[in-house]
């Protein structure tokens, strides 16, 4: 499977020389919390598609300092062959020129005046160090945060759309929610611990709790998978055609934006399915007191890139 966006051409130029340095994965949590930011003008939806952009046209020009110049010092990448830092997303995307770029279905989410969110799909070729490379169609997500002023990337994620659709899941038997007389009254939690909030997501999805489970969503909130981007009902139906009861989390990492806002990205493993292990990522936000899920988004893992055999 190609690698896609920022880091797509790290397979490639793999391919033609080593693999990626695992070193420049981001394998300890990132907690570290903003210094209080200069002011800037909110981010408006406008401002964030011309940004996304702008990562582009850095990369046709090969102006790669320009483009790490857009990144956030706590910068992640997720895609199916592991989580990158700012170093390691730095050294994937040397050599790469896009051609045939084409952006459509483009969904913004403020998260608060300092931080939002931007999903996108995404099709284009191009080249990496002189090496075709295929046509290709992505889901992709970034978050923008003000730092001191400026604009910065700090997360992006790639999901790529299957060239062959995938069969749908098995006709399942509409299941009655597990009560929750609380969840309606109390959505939300008020922690800003998101790795705690996610375990108690996946609780809730592990037991049938659905309206559990909405209750932690914020009213805007997206899903972005291979298959699509759906809205809060959307991804509330979708879950009750699978048995989760098995799911397994590990491999946690976090990153503070700001003071209302957060993400956690993370391994799930689904004994017996198709694919068995995923990349989830979720961006959550402080809305009136109550920490909702705002973004949340898997990517297939995929096998990291092999050294080429010496010549």
């Amino acid at each position: 499977m190609q690698k896609k966006l920022w880091i797509l051409v790290a397979a490639l130029v793999a391919a033609a020389c080593a693999a990626p340095s695992t070193t420049n994965r981001a394998d300890t949590n990132t907690n570290g919390s903003a210094a209080t930011t200069a002011a800037a003008a909110p981010l408006t939806e406008a401002d964030a598609v011309a940004k996304e952009k702008g990562v582009w046209a850095a990369f046709e020009k090969q102006d790669y300092k320009g483009f790490g110049d857009m990144l956030d010092e706590q910068a992640l990448l997720v895609q199916g062959d592991g989580v990158y830092d700012k170093a390691g997303i730095l050294k994937g995307i040397e050599g790469f020129i896009p051609k045939d770029v084409v952006f459509s279905d483009w969904k913004f989410i403020s998260l608060d005046k300092d931080a939002a969110v931007i999903s996108y799909k995404q099709s284009f070729s191009g080249t990496a160090n002189g090496q075709a490379i295929p046509p290709s169609t992505i889901y992709a997500t970034s978050a923008w945060i003000n730092r001191n002023g400026k604009w910065l990337a700090i997360y992006h994620q790639e999901t790529e759309v299957p060239k062959t659709p995938p069969p749908p899941p098995p006709a399942a038997k509409p299941e009655k929610a597990a009560p929750s007389p609380t969840a309606a009254a109390t959505p939300g939690t008020t922690s800003s611990d998101v790795t705690a909030n996610e375990k108690l997501v996946w609780e809730a999805l592990k037991t049938k709790n659905y309206d559990a489970f909405a209750s932690y969503l914020a009213p805007e909130a997206i899903e972005v998978e291979p298959t699509g981007v759906t809205d809060k009902a959307g991804s509330v139906k979708g879950v009750q055609g699978f048995d989760l009861s098995k799911a397994a989390l590990s491999e946690f990492k976090t990153v503070k934006f700001d003071d209302d806002a957060a993400l956690v990205t993370y391994v799930a493993r689904f004994p017996g399915a198709t694919p068995e292990e995923e990349r989830h990522t979720t961006i959550w936000a402080n809305r009136n007191g109550k920490w909702l899920a705002i973004l949340h988004q898997g990517t297939p893992v995929t096998p990291a890139p092999s050294p080429s055999p010496s010549k």
